[in-house]
């Protein structure tokens, strides 16, 4: 069975989330994949479907911008863990200029910038965001919520797309550490492969 997981914003796939997820996993048989996300949004959203489409996993997860990206990843099982789909907007309050990547990526890149044109590319991005969603759809999409996230909160715009019994809430902020994984994340992942 394979996973992919889908880091947030300023992240990359060397996550301590994938790595904690692969050695949680691994005795089950489960390949986490986790491919670092191109930071411009016009070419990130083409490499995922690209990516999904070549790997075929059984499951999508997504972190905050990777779970506002893993909504628009239609007909793939997924769990959106504290979506951000207001990018746009968040990146608009956090300033401009130049900033540090969390984890190190594949390429070597240290940083990136954030500009009026990284902006408006999310812009364009998120508009697309709940399009064309039948209730086959509706049935494969899962949402975790950190109770105590201060940085985002799209509860609302989830329970109007998605239904309430896929929506849960856990005992974490808008980060994830290895208590949150265990207690919230790995047990709906288990349910949803039948682990």
């Amino acid at each position: 069975m394979t996973i992919i997981y889908l880091h947030g914003f300023a992240g990359s796939g060397a996550s301590g989330t994938a790595t904690s997820m692969r050695n949680a996993l691994y005795e089950q048989g489960v390949q986490v994949l986790a491919p670092d996300i191109p930071v411009a949004p016009a070419e990130a959203l083409p490499f995922l479907r690209q990516y999904t489409d070549q790997h075929q996993p059984d499951l999508i997860v997504g972190t905050s911008m990777g779970a506002m990206y893993a909504e628009q990843l239609r007909g793939y099982r997924r769990i959106l863990v504290n979506p951000s789909f207001q990018m746009a907007r968040l990146l608009t309050f956090m300033g401009m200029g130049r900033k540090p990547f969390r984890n190190p990526r594949a390429d070597g890149a240290k940083d990136f910038k954030v500009d009026k044109e990284l902006i408006a590319q999310f812009k364009e991005v998120e508009k697309h965001s709940f399009e064309g969603i039948t209730p086959e759809e509706q049935e494969l999409v899962y949402g975790l919520f950190g109770l105590h996230d201060k940085r985002v909160n799209c509860q609302p715009l989830f329970l109007k797309h998605y239904l309430r019994t896929h929506f849960d809430t856990f005992d974490g902020d808008h980060y994830l550490n290895d208590t949150v994984l265990k207690k919230a994340v790995l047990p709906l992942v288990k349910k949803l492969l039948a682990l």
